[in-house]
Parts: structure tokens; sequence; C-alpha cells
């Protein structure tokens, strides 16, 4: 496989993992790398590195982060970036992946970093409703903290060291689906083998 479909496919893969912490918080990371060509957007993808691109990126970033930490509206959140951290996964890593064919494109960031995010989104919904069940949601603006913290960092790390990002990403998805294998089993009174 061609070295730049290596580097594009694991910058794509942690900038799509970052928008299940945060949609908006990768966009606008992608958006202004992108203004100062640090992020190598394809062609048709230009326009994420407009001055609007960027305003509008930036104006939903800090609604989102505020919505966080906000009882309650927090869990509601959840159900609805749900889908939007899928479709900035697909978006992300559509924008990096040199494919000629569009439709091959596509399906292929679809696939690839709206399954990454979806994945990501899932863990992170799972420590908010952890978290709101043991502390009433008062522990949730540490979790909000901490996925903004991830969702940033992840996002930097990304356009610098996107290997590194993969690495920890396939960590913690392995760390994720064990926890909630465990609440799973838990809930049915099924012994979880060690």
């Amino acid at each position: 496989m061609d070295q730049e479909i290596i580097i594009a496919i694991a910058l794509g893969i942690g900038l799509a993992a970052s928008c299940g912490f945060r949609v908006f918080v990768p966009m606008l990371v992608a958006s202004i790398a992108a203004h100062f060509g640090v992020f190598p957007v394809q062609e048709g993808f230009q326009w994420l590195a407009s001055w609007p691109a960027m305003l509008c990126f930036g104006t939903a970033t800090i609604f989102e982060i505020l919505a966080y930490y906000i009882p309650v509206v927090d869990n509601v959140l959840d159900s609805i970036t749900t889908p939007l951290a899928v479709g900035g996964g697909t978006l992300l890593m559509t924008s990096v992946l040199p494919i000629d064919n569009e439709l091959l494109k596509w399906v292929t960031g679809f696939i690839i970093g709206g399954g990454i995010a979806a994945a990501v989104q899932g863990g992170s919904i799972l420590a908010r409703l952890t978290s709101t069940h043991l502390t009433g949601g008062i522990g949730n603006p540490i979790v909000a903290t901490g996925e903004h913290a991830a969702a940033l960092g992840a996002s930097l790390l990304s356009l610098v060291a996107p290997f590194i990002v993969v690495t920890i990403l396939i960590l913690f998805i392995i760390f994720t689906l064990f926890i909630f294998r465990r609440r799973i089993f838990r809930k049915q009174n099924v012994p979880v083998k060690k």
C-alpha cells in the first residue's frame, strides 16, 4: 500500500476518533490546520480552510462544549451528537483520502471514519451514563472535561503523530468493549470469563 494512503488513513482515523469525543472540536482543528496548510485536504474539500468554515466550526465548538456542562442536557446531547459524530468522522476521513473514485472514497470514509467515530462516541456515552448512575450527574462535568481534552489532544496529535493516536484509539476501543461486556453480563447475572 502506498505510504501516502497509509498516512492519510491514520490521520483520518485520528480525527474521526476525535469526533467521537466532541463533534466540532476536531472539525475546528482540521479547518484551522487546513487554512495554514498543515492538514492536507483533497480536492473538493478546500472549503474546510475557509474563514466561514472556521467561524462556523468555532461557534459550534463553543456551544457544544458549554452544553456538556449543563445537567440533563449533556445526556440529551449525546443522542443528538451521535449521528453528527458519524457524519463528522466520515467527512474528515473522506477529506484526506487520496482515492480518485468518489463513491469508493465516501464509502471508505463512512465505514472507517464514521465507524471509528461511532465506536468512540459509544464509549463516551457509556462513561457519561456510568457517571450519571454513580454520581447522580454530579460527576458528569469531570467526564465532559476529560472528553474535551481528549478531543482537542487527539485532534492536535493526529496532525503530528497520527500512528500514536491510532494505537491509543485501539487500546481505548478494547477497554470500552471490555467494560461494556462486563456491564451486559452483570445485568444478566452471567459470570464473566477472566
